[in-house]
């Protein structure tokens, strides 16, 4: 018995009709590609919304030239009695106050319904940019304060619970 000679198997050739793993290759790198795409966009966006400055209202004051109409965050301490708030007719809520620090204040104009914890003396964080000598505000962050006050502290004492 004899054996027939070996033949070469023909497995493609680039750009040729034959079965070759080219195609699946490609499409791992367009994946790849796309994750690292995705990745990159994520992370420039967090680090844009990280990266707004972030000054006490004196602060503020003194660098209004430099920072012209570029996005910022501004801390003071609501003043005493400053609070304006209106309604546009497209039911638009504002709110007009100062902001406090260090002596210095600033005039803020806040467009949006401000948190729950807003009032007098408060501190706050403002998202906006200049406008004038005027703050404009879009984003407000009340920020508690660390002491806490029980209003009834007899309330627990008191309770009798109903058989």
């Amino acid at each position: 018995m004899t054996a027939a000679p070996l033949e070469p198997i023909d497995h493609g050739t680039p750009g040729g009709t034959g079965r070759s793993g080219g195609g699946r290759n490609m499409a791992i790198t367009f994946f790849i590609a796309l994750l690292v795409v995705a990745f990159g966009f994520i992370v420039v966006r967090g680090l844009g919304d990280a990266a707004l400055f972030f000054y006490n209202a004196d602060e503020a004051i003194e660098r209004r030239d430099d920072l012209g109409e570029s996005r910022f965050r501004l801390q003071g301490r609501v003043v005493p009695a400053s609070v304006s708030e209106s309604v546009s007719d497209e039911g638009v809520i504002s709110v007009e106050f100062l902001v406090a620090h260090n002596d210095a204040e600033v005039a803020v104009s806040h467009v949006g319904d401000p948190p729950n914890l807003f009032k007098d003396g408060i501190p706050v964080v403002l998202e906006g940019q200049w406008q004038g000598s005027t703050f404009t505000s879009n984003r407000m962050l009340v920020k508690h304060e660390e002491t806490y006050t029980e209003e009834n502290p007899n309330r627990v004492d008191d309770y009798q619970p109903q058989p």
